[in-house]
């Protein structure tokens, strides 16, 4: 099939490029032109593991190909699939502008009949108002499609290749045919394809971020109640995950979720529903509780040192918002940052991949350091910010010999706290029920 891609970020690339490696030919358009040299060039902009090497064997094969020509892009497409940001809006919501202009330009330019595919997260209702934009913009023939992405970053090759499910909202079963048709070499074990209408379609996206954002916030408050109480919450996360109505996955509490997605998806749902005439109450707290949590490590931190950080030196371990990205939106490091610095303290920080990225937000507010250890010299304590694999197993003679003092708070509980305090440091993680309970504030 002859596919154009509107939008080349995360969801845009990795849908074209997937596509092309599934033998369709794809045209991914953008309007930076060096964006667009760089991605036929074989060089991609962000960092997701295997997604390289495909936009590699894609371009080589002449199966895909990056254009700033949307006209032409679009005249040669059976299906063109909308994957432009919706960042939020001024209002909560999210904003709609680079969508609708996206499909208005598709109105105006087809000459033949298309299959519009919404990847995009839209609001829930938007298919509607899509396809009423075009009617009125356009007599040629034309289905609108919604079809949500469930990718995650760091994982989002193999999220498309091999997906839990594909949602294809349509009016009809016919209507959906030639897009459950792309998916079928990613289903060749079970077909997960769920055909229903568009609206439903858009709900179970934005409920689908929702509840998972709203299991990490309920784990956060667990483990901010454990560390009162004392208990243990990695010992209380396998207790309540091994019950086959809960589960294990997204029970890892933390200082919060941060990226492109739970944050705005959880405003944007609760956006619609003010419109409905409805408070989703539960989903205003899920996003209170994240913010609140974004802070925690900082409250532990000048609970042990004092609200004066002047003079103080602070080793920061991850800037992305999760492990295997660069993406650093909304991430819960720039919150820790941002009070660290506002406190006084000098803060040095490191991470593996979104360095480039950091520089651009942080500027020189921050020393920014290309090797993981050089971030602990002469620092009072070390903050872990991001499960990166390397932060895992450290070489605690280097820590020990750069560091000036001996106080390591782990905001994602990946060391163990018995093997820091037998390496002679004081160890602050989230909800492991350490003596001396902290005053959470705010």
């Amino acid at each position: 099939m002859k596919i154009a891609v509107i939008g080349t970020g995360y969801v845009g690339l990795v849908t074209g490029t997937c596509f092309a490696d599934s033998g369709n030919h794809v045209a991914c358009v953008d309007i930076d032109e060096d964006k667009v040299q760089r991605l036929n060039d074989g060089q991609i902009p962000i960092y997701e593991p295997g997604l390289e090497e495909l936009v590699r064997r894609g371009v080589r094969a002449g199966r895909l190909t990056f254009t700033l020509d949307a006209a032409a892009a679009i005249a040669d497409a059976e299906a063109i699939f909308v994957c432009v940001g919706t960042p939020p809006a001024a209002d909560g919501g999210p904003d709609m502008s680079y969508v609708l202009k996206a499909v208005e330009d598709i109105a105006q330019t087809m000459q033949t009949p298309k299959t519009v595919v919404m990847k995009s997260t839209v609001p829930v209702g938007t298919a509607s108002e899509v396809r009423a934009r075009m009617e009125a913009l356009t007599s040629v023939p034309f289905e609108v499609i919604s079809n949500p992405e469930f990718l995650k970053e760091g994982a989002a090759v193999q999220d498309f290749q091999k997906p839990d499910r594909v949602v294809i909202g349509a009016r009809s079963e016919e209507a959906a045919a030639s897009i459950r048709e792309l998916y079928s070499p990613f289903m060749r074990k079970r077909d997960r394809i769920l055909v229903m209408d568009n609206t439903s379609a858009e709900l179970t996206k934005y409920g689908s971020n929702a509840l998972l954002a709203t299991r990490i916030s309920f784990m956060n408050e667990l483990a901010n109640f454990a560390d009162r109480a004392g208990a243990d919450i990695a010992q209380v996360r396998l207790g309540m995950g091994c019950d086959t109505r809960i589960g294990p996955s997204f029970l890892f509490p933390g200082v919060g979720y941060g990226g492109s997605c739970f944050p705005k998806d959880v405003d944007g749902l609760a956006y619609t529903a003010k419109k409905l005439g409805m408070d989703l109450q539960l989903l205003a707290a899920t996003n209170a509780v994240n913010r609140k949590q974004k802070e925690v490590m900082f409250h532990k931190l000048t609970d042990r040192l004092g609200d004066d950080l002047t003079g103080k030196t602070i080793a920061i371990w991850g800037i992305a918002f999760k492990p295997n990205t660069d993406d650093i939106r909304e991430a819960p490091a720039l919150t820790l940052i941002e009070k660290f610095l506002a406190a006084g303290a000098t803060v040095r920080a490191f991470d593996p991949e979104a360095m480039a990225n950091a520089r651009r937000e942080l500027k020189d507010t921050v020393a920014l350091v290309e090797y993981q250890y050089d971030a602990l010299d002469g620092a009072d304590a070390l903050v872990i910010v991001t499960e990166w694999s390397q932060f895992r197993q450290l070489d605690w003679d280097e820590v020990t010999s750069r560091m000036r003092g001996r106080l390591l708070f782990d905001g994602r509980n990946v060391l163990s706290p018995e093997r820091c305090e037998a390496e002679g440091f004081e160890y602050y993680g989230i909800g492991r029920g350490r003596p001396t309970p902290v005053t959470i504030r705010g």
